[in-house]
């Protein structure tokens, strides 16, 4: 049973960190795997596994699991490749995956975690959610939804619960502590759109931009922050990609086209020495602009502060970015699992490869470490932003 269970942790999290540690640098392409192996070699193949089966499920003292261990047979497949961004996903994962890129869900519009206890905790509300609208807090517990009773559950399959068809409703029970106070809630699922952008005007009407990820409808929000910086007198962009782990190139070209002036954003090369340019067309705000980038920054946010730096469209602020210089493509199998592959390398606009290097910003400037926790950094005493913002009022004045 002890090994049952590892082997069970053991797929989804060489899955799930695959996926977390490519960045989320995705092509997305749907359709069934090309197999492409001689008659001769299947057969053997076939036969050999069928007869590893065959004895495993006749003699394994314990109870053979034949379906788990085809799962770890997956994804043995994919890590043969060597490279840490190539990894099969489950059905499960890879619906995870394709939700993340879509950049919206059906849902409550909560962010939870299980915390210590093993209870489903609310760790954020989705501003404009039905989570909101029915006055739900971050720090209450959800303690059953559908008279499910979710403690002790995977946090997955708790998750799951708590999304379904829109329109559709979720019956919870739920806890405050605050007031010590226990209720049954019905709160209606419905698209959320994660929100991927947030902007603001800054001092000296610069507009400051951050960009968490670049999901399939961030291209439209960075648009939107654009047009109403644009109407507020907007004279230079800060532009922050700290902590952006990527995601969609598509999606970072489209902002790409937006900000940099006509020429190769950025290209790529496939095992066959085929390359692709990304070519921007030349009309795009020309406003000063400065970058923000940090070791976290990395995949498709390098992609778009490398072709700000190389083609002098603006200056990189803070610290090296991660080096993630590999493009993905998911593919889609026929029973709803998945499998990323490392299809090509690219290139900035000068011909600069930085995977396992990264970027080097115009101007090196580290946080104190006391004021970045978790990933989120503070407003106050943000050395990486006072430096950005000394640079760009320079630019603007």
């Amino acid at each position: 049973m002890k090994n049952k269970e590892f082997w069970k942790g053991a797929v989804s999290a060489l899955a799930v960190a695959a996926v977390v540690a490519a960045g989320g640098n995705f092509l997305v392409e749907r359709g069934m795997f090309p197999w492409q192996i001689l008659p001769s070699e299947s057969m053997q193949r076939n036969a050999k596994v069928k007869q590893m089966l065959h004895y495993l499920e006749r003699d394994y003292v314990d109870g053979f699991d034949k379906k788990l261990a085809e799962e770890v047979m997956y994804t043995g497949l994919a890590a043969g490749a060597g490279d840490p961004y190539t990894a099969y996903l489950t059905q499960e994962n890879m619906a995870s995956q394709t939700e993340k890129n879509s950049g919206h869900f059906v849902g409550i519009g909560v962010d939870v975690m299980q915390n210590e206890e093993g209870k489903v905790e609310i760790v954020r509300i989705i501003p404009g959610g039905s989570a909101e609208k029915a006055g739900l807090e971050a720090g209450d517990l959800i303690l059953e939804a559908d008279s499910k009773i979710l403690e002790g559950k995977m946090l997955s399959e708790m998750v799951t619960w708590l999304k379904g068809e829109e329109g559709t409703s979720v019956a919870l029970k739920l806890y405050r502590k605050s007031t010590d106070k226990t209720w049954q809630q019905d709160v209606v699922r419905q698209d959320i759109q994660i929100e991927t952008v947030e902007y603001e005007m800054l001092e000296d009407n610069i507009g400051y931009i951050a960009l968490y990820a670049f999901r399939e409808n961030t291209a439209d929000q960075f648009r939107k922050a654009l047009e109403e910086l644009k109407k507020d007198g907007m004279r230079g962009i800060l532009l922050d990609l700290r902590n952006n782990a990527g995601g969609l190139v598509p999606s970072a070209y489209e902002i790409g086209e937006e900000i940099l002036p006509k020429g190769i954003m950025v290209y790529t090369m496939d095992k066959n020495g085929e390359r692709n340019d990304l070519v921007c067309d030349g009309e795009y705000l020309d406003l000063p602009m400065t970058v923000l980038v940090n070791e976290n920054s990395a995949s498709a946010s390098e992609i778009l502060a490398g072709a700000i730096q190389d083609t002098k469209r603006g200056e990189l602020v803070g610290t090296k970015t991660f080096g993630k210089g590999l493009i993905q493509r998911l593919y889609t199998l026929p029973d709803g699992s998945g499998l990323n592959v490392t299809i090509q390398k690219y290139y900035t606009p000068k011909g600069t490869s930085i995977h396992g290097v990264g970027l080097t910003p115009d101007y090196f400037v580290e946080l104190p470490a006391e004021w970045e926790e978790e990933g989120e950094i503070q407003r106050e005493k943000d050395t990486q932003m006072e430096k950005a913002l000394s640079v760009l009022r320079k630019k603007v004045n």
